[in-house]
């Protein structure tokens, strides 16, 4: 058995994949996943799970350099907005380095999507909880 937290197989084969510059979507049960690009669906029932303990978990294993979102979640989300905030900051005194935050429009954000390995879907239905994970490299 898997030895790290993070125990789904499509997400860990994704992640495993992933090289530099590529990315990964963790959306709510609301974001479209364009055609052609892997669906993870994670969604139960409204609220299950929830976006924050996913991102968590993903970036428990993935290194990233760059993270993206809607810039409409400052205002129609701002405590999540606040949550992702956190755990970014949090992630940049633990890896002694910066993880650049891009703030885009969410029409531009769901066109990105379609750039993605992969879209992991929530059952989450608050507004805006959706981010895309720029994969970094360790050295």
């Amino acid at each position: 058995m898997k030895k790290g937290n993070l125990l789904n197989s499509e997400i860990s084969y994704v992640i495993g994949k992933m090289g530099h510059t590529d990315s990964l979507t963790i959306g709510d049960c609301g974001l479209p996943v364009p055609e052609g690009v892997q669906r993870i669906d994670l969604a139960v029932v409204k609220g299950l799970p929830e976006f924050i303990p996913v991102l968590s978990a993903v970036l428990g294993e993935l290194f990233i350099e760059k993270v993206i979102l809607a810039k409409e979640i400052v205002h129609s989300n701002p405590e999540l907005n606040n949550k992702i905030t956190e755990i970014i900051k949090t992630a940049e005194k633990e890896e002694l380095r910066a993880i650049e935050v891009e703030y885009v429009a969410h029409e531009e954000f769901k066109k990105r999507t379609a750039g993605t390995k992969a879209v992991i879907r929530t059952g989450e239905y608050k507004a805006f909880a959706n981010i895309i994970l720029v994969s970094g490299v360790m050295f």
